[in-house]
Protein backbone atom coordinates (compact mmCIF):
# COMPACT_ATOMS: atom_id res chain seq x y z
CA UNK A 1 0.00 0.00 0.00
CA UNK A 2 2.80 2.41 1.26
CA UNK A 3 5.09 1.87 -2.40
CA UNK A 4 1.87 1.56 -4.49
CA UNK A 5 0.86 4.77 -3.22
CA UNK A 6 4.53 6.65 -3.92
CA UNK A 7 4.46 5.19 -7.15
CA UNK A 8 0.90 6.59 -7.90
CA UNK A 9 1.55 10.00 -6.65
CA UNK A 10 4.41 10.28 -8.03
CA UNK A 11 2.79 9.73 -11.78
CA UNK A 12 0.15 12.67 -10.46
CA UNK A 13 3.07 15.18 -10.16
CA UNK A 14 4.53 14.66 -13.27
CA UNK A 15 1.28 15.20 -15.03
CA UNK A 16 0.66 18.37 -13.09
CA UNK A 17 4.14 19.57 -13.72
CA UNK A 18 3.85 18.83 -17.79
CA UNK A 19 0.27 20.78 -17.66
CA UNK A 20 1.87 23.39 -16.21
CA UNK A 21 4.68 23.71 -18.36
CA UNK A 22 2.11 23.23 -21.59
CA UNK A 23 -0.02 26.28 -19.80
CA UNK A 24 3.04 28.41 -19.55
CA UNK A 25 3.51 27.69 -23.38
CA UNK A 26 0.05 28.32 -24.43
CA UNK A 27 -0.25 31.37 -22.77
CA UNK A 28 3.23 32.60 -24.57
CA UNK A 29 1.59 31.41 -27.59
CA UNK A 30 -1.33 33.56 -26.94
CA UNK A 31 0.68 36.26 -26.29
CA UNK A 32 3.05 36.21 -29.57
CA UNK A 33 -0.81 35.74 -31.60
CA UNK A 34 -2.39 38.30 -30.48
CA UNK A 35 0.25 40.67 -30.71
CA UNK A 36 2.68 39.67 -33.19
CA UNK A 37 0.55 37.46 -35.23
CA UNK A 38 3.08 35.31 -34.84
CA UNK A 39 2.83 32.57 -31.79
CA UNK A 40 6.19 30.66 -31.76
CA UNK A 41 7.78 34.97 -30.73
CA UNK A 42 5.68 34.58 -27.68
CA UNK A 43 6.79 30.51 -26.84
CA UNK A 44 10.21 32.01 -26.78
CA UNK A 45 9.09 34.73 -24.82
CA UNK A 46 7.34 32.46 -22.46
CA UNK A 47 10.33 30.23 -21.90
CA UNK A 48 12.88 32.79 -21.53
CA UNK A 49 10.83 34.39 -19.29
CA UNK A 50 10.15 31.21 -17.16
CA UNK A 51 13.91 30.16 -17.22
CA UNK A 52 15.16 33.34 -15.88
CA UNK A 53 12.70 33.54 -12.78
CA UNK A 54 13.77 29.66 -12.07
CA UNK A 55 17.31 30.76 -12.02
CA UNK A 56 17.22 33.38 -10.22
CA UNK A 57 14.13 31.91 -7.25
CA UNK A 58 16.17 28.72 -7.17
CA UNK A 59 19.52 30.39 -6.67
CA UNK A 60 18.19 32.51 -3.29
CA UNK A 61 15.27 30.53 -2.25
CA UNK A 62 16.28 29.27 1.45
CA UNK A 63 17.32 33.45 2.50
CA UNK A 64 14.33 34.53 0.89
CA UNK A 65 12.19 32.14 1.89
CA UNK A 66 13.03 32.18 5.47
CA UNK A 67 13.16 36.24 5.72
CA UNK A 68 9.45 36.41 4.31
CA UNK A 69 8.59 34.07 7.59
CA UNK A 70 10.62 35.80 9.90
CA UNK A 71 13.03 32.79 10.45
CA UNK A 72 15.63 32.40 12.91
CA UNK A 73 19.08 29.93 12.18
CA UNK A 74 19.84 27.43 14.88
CA UNK A 75 23.24 26.88 14.06
CA UNK A 76 24.30 24.44 17.03
CA UNK A 77 22.78 21.78 19.00
CA UNK A 78 22.54 23.18 21.84
CA UNK A 79 20.58 25.74 20.93
CA UNK A 80 17.14 23.58 20.68
CA UNK A 81 18.57 19.98 20.86
CA UNK A 82 15.60 17.98 20.45
CA UNK A 83 14.30 20.06 17.11
CA UNK A 84 18.13 19.28 15.96
CA UNK A 85 18.52 15.82 17.15
CA UNK A 86 15.73 15.05 15.24
CA UNK A 87 16.24 16.70 12.40
CA UNK A 88 19.84 15.09 12.26
CA UNK A 89 18.37 11.22 12.85
CA UNK A 90 15.93 11.47 9.90
CA UNK A 91 18.25 13.56 7.51
CA UNK A 92 20.51 10.75 8.26
CA UNK A 93 17.54 7.76 7.75
CA UNK A 94 16.51 9.93 4.68
CA UNK A 95 20.15 9.66 3.15
CA UNK A 96 20.35 13.33 2.66
CA UNK A 97 23.00 15.72 4.15
CA UNK A 98 21.59 17.39 7.58
CA UNK A 99 19.67 20.86 6.28
CA UNK A 100 20.16 24.24 8.06
CA UNK A 101 17.28 24.67 10.76
CA UNK A 102 15.31 27.65 11.63
CA UNK A 103 13.04 28.69 14.26
CA UNK A 104 9.92 30.67 13.55
CA UNK A 105 8.68 31.97 16.79
CA UNK A 106 5.07 31.70 17.14
CA UNK A 107 2.47 29.54 18.74
CA UNK A 108 0.85 27.57 16.17
CA UNK A 109 1.95 24.34 14.94
CA UNK A 110 3.86 23.89 11.63
CA UNK A 111 6.89 23.24 9.64
CA UNK A 112 8.05 23.64 6.63
CA UNK A 113 10.97 23.18 3.95
CA UNK A 114 12.69 24.81 0.97
CA UNK A 115 16.05 25.05 -0.51
CA UNK A 116 17.25 24.17 -4.12
CA UNK A 117 18.82 20.83 -3.73
CA UNK A 118 19.20 18.35 -0.31
CA UNK A 119 22.64 19.77 -0.76
CA UNK A 120 21.15 23.53 0.41
CA UNK A 121 17.89 23.00 1.51
CA UNK A 122 16.60 23.95 4.86
CA UNK A 123 13.93 22.94 7.57
CA UNK A 124 12.07 25.47 9.82
CA UNK A 125 9.28 24.31 12.66
CA UNK A 126 7.75 26.46 14.95
CA UNK A 127 8.22 27.70 18.34
CA UNK A 128 4.63 25.90 19.21
CA UNK A 129 5.99 22.58 17.57
CA UNK A 130 8.54 22.36 19.56
CA UNK A 131 6.57 23.03 23.26
CA UNK A 132 3.19 20.65 22.21
CA UNK A 133 4.83 17.63 20.58
CA UNK A 134 6.80 14.86 21.81
CA UNK A 135 10.01 13.31 20.01
CA UNK A 136 7.62 10.31 17.86
CA UNK A 137 5.61 13.64 16.84
CA UNK A 138 8.57 15.54 16.39
CA UNK A 139 10.06 12.35 14.21
CA UNK A 140 6.81 12.10 11.99
CA UNK A 141 6.87 16.07 11.27
CA UNK A 142 10.67 15.79 10.59
CA UNK A 143 10.06 12.66 8.47
CA UNK A 144 7.76 14.67 6.16
CA UNK A 145 10.00 17.82 5.93
CA UNK A 146 13.02 15.06 5.02
CA UNK A 147 10.99 13.10 2.50
CA UNK A 148 10.02 16.54 0.79
CA UNK A 149 14.17 17.27 0.97
CA UNK A 150 15.09 14.00 -0.44
CA UNK A 151 12.31 14.37 -3.28
CA UNK A 152 13.40 17.26 -4.40
CA UNK A 153 9.97 19.07 -3.44
CA UNK A 154 12.07 21.87 -2.12
CA UNK A 155 12.90 22.84 -5.90
CA UNK A 156 9.89 21.81 -7.80
CA UNK A 157 7.80 24.23 -5.70
CA UNK A 158 10.40 26.43 -5.80
CA UNK A 159 9.76 26.12 -9.54
CA UNK A 160 5.81 25.78 -9.88
CA UNK A 161 6.26 29.74 -7.96
CA UNK A 162 8.52 30.49 -10.68
CA UNK A 163 6.21 29.38 -13.35
CA UNK A 164 3.26 30.97 -11.63
CA UNK A 165 5.27 34.34 -11.68
CA UNK A 166 6.09 33.97 -15.37
CA UNK A 167 2.54 33.73 -16.17
CA UNK A 168 1.51 36.30 -14.12
CA UNK A 169 4.16 38.74 -15.56
CA UNK A 170 3.31 37.63 -19.43
CA UNK A 171 -0.31 38.18 -18.83
CA UNK A 172 0.57 41.62 -17.03
CA UNK A 173 2.36 42.73 -20.33
CA UNK A 174 -0.24 41.48 -22.64
CA UNK A 175 -3.08 43.58 -19.86
CA UNK A 176 -1.04 46.84 -20.24
CA UNK A 177 -0.43 46.52 -24.42
CA UNK A 178 -4.37 46.25 -24.31
CA UNK A 179 -4.96 49.04 -22.29
CA UNK A 180 -2.80 51.32 -24.05
CA UNK A 181 -3.71 50.03 -27.21
CA UNK A 182 -0.04 48.42 -28.22
CA UNK A 183 0.56 45.61 -30.44
CA UNK A 184 1.39 45.71 -34.16
CA UNK A 185 -1.37 42.49 -35.35
CA UNK A 186 -0.97 42.73 -39.14
CA UNK A 187 -4.58 42.37 -40.40
CA UNK A 188 -4.60 42.26 -44.07
CA UNK A 189 -6.98 42.15 -46.57
CA UNK A 190 -5.70 39.33 -48.91
CA UNK A 191 -7.54 36.60 -45.88
CA UNK A 192 -10.14 34.64 -47.58
CA UNK A 193 -13.38 35.07 -45.53
CA UNK A 194 -12.60 31.71 -43.95
CA UNK A 195 -9.29 32.21 -43.07
CA UNK A 196 -10.51 35.42 -41.39
CA UNK A 197 -12.99 33.21 -39.50
CA UNK A 198 -9.87 31.13 -38.10
CA UNK A 199 -8.27 34.37 -37.35
CA UNK A 200 -10.80 35.54 -35.49
CA UNK A 201 -11.55 32.25 -33.51
CA UNK A 202 -7.68 31.75 -32.77
CA UNK A 203 -8.01 35.66 -31.42
CA UNK A 204 -10.71 34.36 -29.08
CA UNK A 205 -8.58 31.80 -27.57
CA UNK A 206 -5.97 33.29 -27.38
CA UNK A 207 -7.74 36.13 -24.75
CA UNK A 208 -9.60 33.78 -23.22
CA UNK A 209 -5.86 32.01 -22.28
CA UNK A 210 -4.41 35.53 -21.32
CA UNK A 211 -7.59 35.63 -18.95
CA UNK A 212 -7.88 33.07 -17.54
CA UNK A 213 -4.71 31.65 -18.00
CA UNK A 214 -3.49 33.12 -14.17
CA UNK A 215 -6.14 31.00 -12.48
CA UNK A 216 -5.20 27.99 -14.26
CA UNK A 217 -1.75 28.47 -12.90
CA UNK A 218 -3.05 28.79 -9.25
CA UNK A 219 -5.19 26.06 -9.77
CA UNK A 220 -1.88 24.05 -11.05
CA UNK A 221 0.19 24.94 -8.60
CA UNK A 222 -1.77 24.45 -5.54
CA UNK A 223 -2.81 20.62 -7.43
CA UNK A 224 1.03 20.05 -7.00
CA UNK A 225 1.02 20.84 -3.77
CA UNK A 226 -1.43 18.91 -2.70
CA UNK A 227 -0.10 16.10 -4.32
CA UNK A 228 3.09 16.41 -3.11
CA UNK A 229 1.78 16.72 0.74
CA UNK A 230 0.44 13.55 0.57
CA UNK A 231 3.28 11.25 -1.04
CA UNK A 232 5.55 13.54 2.19
CA UNK A 233 3.05 11.78 4.59
CA UNK A 234 3.66 8.09 3.05
CA UNK A 235 7.64 9.04 2.87
CA UNK A 236 7.63 9.46 6.46
CA UNK A 237 5.91 6.64 7.04
CA UNK A 238 9.11 5.10 4.74
CA UNK A 239 11.25 6.94 7.56
CA UNK A 240 9.98 6.45 10.61
CA UNK A 241 8.26 3.27 10.08
CA UNK A 242 5.81 4.38 12.48
CA UNK A 243 2.55 6.05 11.20
CA UNK A 244 1.41 6.57 14.44
CA UNK A 245 3.37 9.24 15.10
CA UNK A 246 2.26 11.69 12.48
CA UNK A 247 -0.88 10.73 13.08
CA UNK A 248 -0.96 12.48 16.37
CA UNK A 249 1.09 15.61 14.99
CA UNK A 250 -1.27 16.29 12.76
CA UNK A 251 -4.50 16.32 14.65
CA UNK A 252 -2.56 18.31 17.45
CA UNK A 253 -1.30 20.67 14.14
CA UNK A 254 -4.86 20.61 12.53
CA UNK A 255 -6.40 21.92 16.37
CA UNK A 256 -3.89 24.97 16.42
CA UNK A 257 -4.77 28.78 15.68
CA UNK A 258 -3.55 30.15 12.27
CA UNK A 259 0.39 31.44 12.09
CA UNK A 260 0.71 35.23 12.93
CA UNK A 261 3.64 35.95 10.58
CA UNK A 262 3.63 33.22 7.49
CA UNK A 263 4.28 35.02 4.24
CA UNK A 264 1.65 33.99 1.83
CA UNK A 265 3.17 33.10 -0.78
CA UNK A 266 4.85 30.66 1.22
CA UNK A 267 1.99 29.11 2.50
CA UNK A 268 2.02 25.79 0.26
CA UNK A 269 5.23 24.75 1.95
CA UNK A 270 4.51 24.29 5.47
CA UNK A 271 3.06 20.91 6.60
CA UNK A 272 -0.54 22.59 7.35
CA UNK A 273 -2.29 25.38 5.69
CA UNK A 274 -0.59 28.37 7.80
CA UNK A 275 -4.09 30.18 7.85
CA UNK A 276 -6.67 27.96 8.41
CA UNK A 277 -9.00 29.10 5.90
CA UNK A 278 -12.23 27.20 5.32
CA UNK A 279 -12.22 25.18 1.98
CA UNK A 280 -13.69 26.22 -0.69
CA UNK A 281 -16.17 23.79 -2.15
CA UNK A 282 -14.32 22.72 -5.31
CA UNK A 283 -11.19 22.37 -3.08
CA UNK A 284 -9.06 24.00 -6.43
CA UNK A 285 -7.73 26.58 -4.86
CA UNK A 286 -6.99 24.53 -1.30
CA UNK A 287 -3.07 24.88 -0.52
CA UNK A 288 -3.22 21.58 1.18
CA UNK A 289 -5.38 18.16 1.08
CA UNK A 290 -8.13 17.54 4.08
CA UNK A 291 -6.55 16.91 6.99
CA UNK A 292 -9.10 14.17 7.33
CA UNK A 293 -8.14 12.46 4.49
CA UNK A 294 -4.12 12.56 4.95
CA UNK A 295 -5.12 10.90 8.12
CA UNK A 296 -7.39 8.11 6.89
CA UNK A 297 -4.80 7.38 4.53
CA UNK A 298 -2.07 7.11 7.02
CA UNK A 299 -4.40 5.14 9.56
CA UNK A 300 -4.53 2.73 6.53
CA UNK A 301 -0.48 2.08 6.12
Amino acid sequence: MLFEQIARNKRRTIYVLIGFVLLLIAIGYALGYVFYNNGVIGMVIAVVVAAVYCAIMIGNSTSVVMSMNHAREIKRAEDAPELWHVVEDMALVARVPMPRVFIIDDPSLNAFATGNDPKHAAVAATSGILDRLNREELEGVMGHEMTHVRNYDIRLQTIALALSAAIGLLVNFASHWFWWGGGDRRRGGKDSEGNGYVQLIMMVISILLLILGPVAATIAQMALSRNREYLADAGSVELTRNPQGLISALEKISDSKPMKKADPSSAAMYISDPFKKKRSMTHLFDTHPPMEERIERLEKM
